[in-house]
């Protein structure tokens, strides 16, 4: 059973798929983790790969959802996406990436999304 705070990031994750899908991108795998880290969404826009890491927050407070995205949580983002290049392509050439971060204030029914391509 899940917990409160993992239902309520899986419902932020839903929304933020759902606004992505509406945007254009393509969905390729979620919640994709390994000792390394977790990507809450991968996805492609064209011919690059997309990394995106959701958060939520109620208030804004201490900055907010985006401001959540320590230095140390957007390292273990960048060594999971390469792992799952490495799986995925091998020696093969990778394709072009970015770091994405779906933001979302206030809750996840009604909140405001805030979509930041190339947060990091």
């Amino acid at each position: 059973m899940r917990s409160a705070l993992q239902q309520q990031g899986a419902a932020g994750e839903k929304v933020a798929l759902e606004f992505l899908i509406q945007k254009g991108l393509k969905p390729l795998a979620q919640n994709v983790a390994s000792p390394l880290g977790e990507i809450d969404l991968l996805m492609q826009d064209a011919d690059q790969w997309v990394f995106i890491e959701v958060r939520q927050r109620k208030s804004m407070h201490f900055g907010g959802a985006a401001a959540s995205i320590s230095s140390a949580k957007q390292l273990k983002l960048r060594r999971q996406a390469q792992k799952i290049l490495q799986d995925h392509f091998g020696r093969r050439a990778w394709p072009s990436v970015r770091f994405d971060v779906i933001a979302i204030e206030g809750s996840v029914e009604d909140g405001k999304i805030n979509w930041i391509p190339s947060a990091f």
